[in-house]
């Protein structure tokens, strides 16, 4: 700059150094200018070489004059007056000279004394030029442009952008750029669809600007014909929709705090069926609930009166399985036969006979279905027509009926009672691998993309990677058999023979950061009977349950939380109250489809049902009157078994340490009626009769001096282990006494009869 001053001025530098001008002549020469200009350019350069010696007053003087000249460069006629009137003519000409060269040749000038700068000067042209480069690119494009690239912006940028200007803003109003922000969540994400649809705002989507401007109208009561085609009409527009975003955000993170609080509002169907209770499988949509039930029909149900539409019969065993689309209701029953059904009709449309045992499960889509059964094979078809399907493929593998299957157009899944998971090519139905992990049966599971998440009777839910068969994450709180699950990229939902629906975080599942605690978010526990089957949305679950009950659980009109929900962790803490204990129907009253579905064909089925929540026993030293009930109860039950009559419902045994044993056992004849009677295995008459006379002895010692009571001490602890030791032994032979009862519960889940436990402890036999 001070080398630029002295050349317009026509001063001399107070030194010049010779060699330091050669080089820079030299460099000019090897990389400088081209053409024409050269010579004017080597003249104009030449005091640039010149380097400065002289510090303080002079270069600063030279430095500010110099910097006022280069912001002139870029001014206009109206701002030259800044120049004096002393340089004007020699800065004219210099320009004049300079805009003879090319533009390549001004910048290499700029960057050749640019370079030559000190850091505070630079800092002062970039504040000049700064400014200089910005673009209002809203108002210099053309409207359609402008309208794309802040579309690419998110709504809390796109809401800054109206704050710019009122340019800005009658941008984003005229181009009505909040609806169309709306229009493309609806178009990408299912929740926003499912929303619009919901709370009926979709109908000022998809829609001219007339007809939505109508819409507005009539909703905000304007005078429509007085507005059209006016900036108010406009204006209001892109207020409604600016107001409609936030309140859409606002209802999708109360549908959030809804799952993950409990906070639903409930609506049921009771089924009432006639002979045998139990709704084995159902699919819904925003019209209609189609489920299949143990009474062997298939019942389609009103969302908006919840009544049943029509029935539709045919099948001559129960409903397991079924799946519709717009034009056909497929279902699998018990009688091994699958049906093919018109679903605006309900027509029998095709039979088809291929499995020999029980058809477990089934899934199509795309032409292609596959069904599984308890044969322990997998048949793909394919599918023509609804009245011309043909077999494809039979798929061999498993040691145990196939309880469930599922596909995309890459791998075809199945999981069965003999513990493992198997892989399948989808186009060649050739077999890739296995996943093993689970401890017993695996009773359901579904597949989407990469990830399968798996239902055990080992009362977990694992989940895993399909590509090389490794298992992410075991997900426990379920205190029994795991029969159905589903889930989306939020959450899955599992429910199991507890009669309970956890809800779970998916998210916080694929972490392998995440506590085991923290990802049960809620459990739900309305149904009185096993969960048989669910699916769920983003705004609620329907379930059925062998309790011959559908219901609907909405998180989207919550009434603010639930006394049946409740928020819990993974270990099943603050799971609620247990549900009520399901009272086990008598062996006679089964229809020909007892245990439907295949299970463990390795282990035995689980002891009696429980009822969670049972109180433990009252310390030594407690209230007497309950002691007294517990003595009572004991006596009657010992009473009822001995003399063989009927059992009081409910009645329980309760030993030390807390060990609940129900009496809710089989016996009887067909269609009692009521709960029948059971032989009581042999020495369980001493054991119960021990226990009595232990209860009696320990109420007689509490009237006792408390010197006495401290002397019996060690022996009566001694006795209370022995006696617990004994208590264990007499739950397996109640286990053993009532495993032809349990038998006899209609389930798809296979459950084989129970052993006697041996005497000596035996090593599995697998």
């Amino acid at each position: 700059l001070s080398s630029l001053s002295w050349l317009m001025e026509g001063l001399q530098p107070p030194s010049v150094d010779s060699s330091m001008s050669k080089q820079s002549s030299t460099e000019r020469q090897n990389g400088g200018v081209n053409g024409q200009g050269d010579d004017a350019f080597a003249s104009l350069v030449a005091p640039m070489d010149v380097e400065m010696h002289e510090e303080g007053n002079t270069r600063d003087q030279y430095s500010s004059r110099a910097a006022d000249m280069l912001a002139d460069l870029t001014l206009g006629d109206s701002d030259r007056e800044l120049i004096d009137d002393e340089r004007s003519e020699k800065y004219e000409k210099f320009l004049a000279e300079m805009a003879a060269w090319s533009e390549a040749e001004q910048v290499a000038f700029a960057k050749r004394y640019l370079v030559r700068m000190s850091h505070t000067q630079l800092g002062r042209i970039d504040r000049f030029l700064r400014p200089m480069l910005q673009r209002d690119f809203v108002a210099h494009l053309p409207a359609a442009l402008a309208e794309h690239v802040l579309l690419t912006l998110d709504a809390r940028s796109l809401a800054a952008c109206e704050g710019v200007s009122s340019e800005w803003k009658s941008k984003v109003a005229a181009g009505q750029l909040w609806r169309k922000l709306i229009e493309q969540k609806v178009r990408t994400d299912e929740m926003w669809k499912g929303l619009s649809e919901k709370k009926n705002w979709k109908r000022f989507l998809m829609c001219s600007r007339e007809q939505s401007a109508q819409i507005i109208c009539e909703c905000l009561g304007l005078p429509y014909s007085t507005l059209k085609g006016t900036i108010e009409m406009t204006m209001s527009q892109h207020s409604f929709y600016r107001r409609l975003y936030p309140k859409i955000v606002s209802d999708i993170r109360m549908i959030d705090s809804n799952w993950r609080t409990g906070a639903y509002t409930l609506k049921r169907i009771n089924c009432r069926s006639e002979n045998s209770k139990g709704v084995y499988c159902l699919q819904y949509d925003d019209d209609k609930i189609v489920s299949g039930l143990r009474d062997n029909t298939i019942k389609v149900w009103d969302r908006q009166t919840l009544e049943c539409r029509k029935t539709l019969t045919g099948h001559t065993g129960s409903v397991l399985c079924l799946q519709y689309d717009e034009q056909v209701i497929i279902s699998g029953s018990s009688d091994a036969t699958v049906r093919v059904w018109n679903v605006v009709t309900g027509e029998c449309l095709n039979t088809l006979i291929h499995h020999c045992e029980a058809v477990l499960h089934l899934r199509f889509h795309n032409g292609i279905m596959v069904t599984c059964s308890k044969d322990r094979s997998i048949a793909v078809w394919t599918m023509v027509s609804p009245k011309e399907i043909n077999l494809r493929r039979v798929l061999l593998g498993h040691r145990a009926a196939v309880n469930v299957v599922d596909f995309d157009n890459t791998f075809i899944v199945s999981a069965s009672g003999d513990r493992t998971i198997k892989v399948w090519s989808a186009d060649s139905c050739e077999y890739i691998r296995t996943l093993s992990g689970h401890k017993r049966g695996i009773a359901c599971l579904q597949y989407r993309d990469r990830l399968v998440v798996s239902g055990s009777s080992d009362n977990t839910i694992r989940l895993w990677n399909i590509l090389c068969g490794a298992c992410l994450r075991v997900l426990e709180g379920h205190e029994e058999l795991v029969r159905c699950i589903r889930f989306d990229s939020k959450r899955i939902v599992s429910g199991a023979y507890d009669g309970k629906i956890k809800v779970w975080d998916l998210q916080a599942a694929m972490d392998p950061r995440s506590l085991p605690g923290s990802l049960c978010l809620a459990t739900l526990t309305q149904h009185t009977g096993r969960v048989f089957r669910l699916q769920f949305d983003d705004f609620q679950i329907v379930s059925s349950s062998h309790d011959d009950t559908i219901l609907i659980w909405d998180f989207l009109d919550a009434e603010g939380g639930s006394s049946s929900a409740a928020v819990g962790g993974g270990g099943g803490a603050g799971d609620g109250p247990p549900p009520a204990p399901i009272v086990l129907p008598q062996p006679g009253g089964m229809d020909d489809d007892e245990e439907a579905m295949g299970g463990d064909d390795q282990e035995g089925a689980a002891g009696p049902a429980r009822g969670g929540g049972d109180a433990p026993p009252p310390a030594n030293g407690g209230d007497r009157a309950h002691r007294r009930q517990q003595q009572q109860l004991a006596r009657g039950l010992r009473q009822a078994a001995l003399m063989g009559g009927p059992q009081p419902e409910g009645m329980r045994l309760q030993l030390g340490g807390g060990r609940v044993l129900r009496d809710m056992i089989g016996g009887g004849a067909a269609g009692d009626g009521e709960m029948g009677v059971f032989n009581l295995p042999d020495g369980l008459h001493a054991v119960m009769e021990r226990a009595e006379m232990r209860r009696a002895r320990e109420m007689e010692e509490e009237e006792e001096e408390e010197g006495g009571e401290a002397a019996d001490a060690d022996m009566e602890e001694s006795e209370e282990d022995d006696e617990e030791a004994v208590a264990e032994g007499v739950e397996a032979q109640l286990a053993a006494a009532v495993a032809v009862p349990l038998e006899g519960i209609e389930d798809p889940i296979e459950r084989p009869p129970v052993p006697s436990p041996p005497r000596s402890p035996e090593p599995d036999p697998i």
